[in-house]
């Protein structure tokens, strides 16, 4: 009787570890209902942002590259052509020459324009409240100002008879320069307006990615006697290597396909030595009867910008947020 007694709950207790431990069949079930829900709400919000994009970005260039393909204008009918508008645009030296001169200007634009940035930014970082907010408002202001008022502006500063730049070298026993008509200074020329437009938002940029840094960081460099240029080089240079590669991205395809400057400035003289991609392109546009070139020739310039940021992104692989 006592060994029967004792088998009994061994063998109910058994049963009933074995019904805990087996799984639940409904469970799944649920689980899976909430997924799908969870997904369909997923897809739901995603809907209008895919949407928008197909209309204003995937769908303009599927066309564009279609018409690429033909000699089309706006009052006959298209012809297709076959690849002869990429071979046409490929063989054309003065298209290839303005890509690498838009290359040349955007390292002429945005190494200058990312340092001068930081040093603003770690500046202002600095200073007491009333005081950043007058620096953060006065190096906003060439963001609003529009790219042919500069490029006047600077016209006016570069101008051979009463411009200030020749008033100011003058003072120093240096000869009136045509900053503007010489093939050694034109494209420096434009890359000086082109830095103080930009100047503006990657200073805020910058400032906002150096707020962000936990201020733990600094006070454990504090504490090891790290003084501003090891802080600098060691902690807050290594922790905005995301804003680096927005803002060098960014830079990059803005300075290569910058536009108003030339067009206004020199109209891509002297002798096309300011002749950047998108006024090349811009000219074709305008003087050529068939536009299927113009179109190739973007199509190209979107193919190397878009291999040289791949580029860039691969080398410079971004991080996770640091958390504070």
């Amino acid at each position: 009787m006592t060994q029967t007694v004792q088998a009994e709950p061994t063998t109910l207790g058994t049963a009933a570890a074995r019904r805990r431990g087996r799984p639940s069949r409904k469970q799944p079930r649920a689980r899976t209902g909430m997924n799908a829900r969870s997904n369909k709400m997923a897809y739901l919000m995603l809907a209008p942002v895919v949407i928008l994009l197909t209309i204003f970005v995937v769908w303009p260039v599927v066309y564009a590259v279609y018409l690429s393909f033909y000699n089309w204008s706006f009052y006959t009918d298209p012809i297709p052509v076959g690849w002869r508008n990429y071979m046409n645009v490929l063989g054309d030296r003065t298209f290839i020459e303005s890509v690498g001169r838009g290359l040349l200007f955007a390292v002429m634009v945005v190494p200058v324009q990312l340092v001068i940035a930081f040093l603003f930014a770690s500046l202002v970082r600095t200073v007491s409240g009333r005081v950043a907010t007058l620096l953060k408002v006065s190096i906003y202001i060439p963001t609003i100002v529009s790219g042919v008022i500069a490029s006047i502006i600077f016209v006016l500063i570069y101008n051979y008879q009463g411009g200030i730049l020749n008033a100011f070298v003058g003072l120093f026993g240096v000869e009136k320069q045509a900053w503007l008509g010489n093939v050694a200074t034109a494209l420096p020329a434009l890359a000086v307006p082109a830095i103080w437009l930009g100047l503006g938002i990657c200073s805020l940029i910058m400032l906002a990615g150096m707020v962000d840094i936990p201020a733990t960081y600094y006070e454990a460099a504090d504490l090891d006697g790290a003084n501003w240029f090891q802080k600098t080089f060691f902690v807050t240079i290594p922790l905005m290597k995301n804003i680096f590669l927005f803002l060098l991205i960014t830079g990059f395809t803005a300075a290569v396909q910058q536009f108003e400057l030339p067009l206004v400035m020199t109209d891509g003289g002297p002798l096309e030595r300011t002749l950047l991609p998108n006024l090349y392109i811009f000219q074709h546009f305008r003087n050529d009867t068939y536009v299927g070139y113009s179109i190739a020739a973007a199509i190209l310039l979107m193919v190397v910008l878009g291999s040289i940021s791949a580029v860039i992104f691969r080398v410079l692989n971004s991080e996770k947020a640091v958390d504070g």
